[in-house]
C-alpha cells in the first residue's frame, strides 16, 4: 500500500518561512541593534527574515 502525497515527512518541505518565532526575532532585532536589554519582548515589532 502507498502513502499518500499529504502525509510526507517534513523533510519534503522546503518553503521559506515568511513569519519567525519570537525568540528567532529577538536574535535578529539584537543582530540589528534594535533590541536593547531589558526590553520587553511582548508587542515586538515585525520583522522580516534575514535573505
Amino acid at each position: 500500500m502507498s502513502q499518500h502525497p499529504s502525509l510526507k515527512g517534513s523533510s519534503a518541505i522546503t518553503a521559506k518561512r515568511s513569519v519567525l518565532k519570537r525568540f528567532e526575532r529577538v536574535e535578529l532585532m539584537k543582530k540589528r541593534g534594535q533590541f536593547k536589554p531589558g526590553q520587553s519582548v511582548i508587542g515586538l515589532p515585525k520583522t522580516k527574515p534575514e535573505e
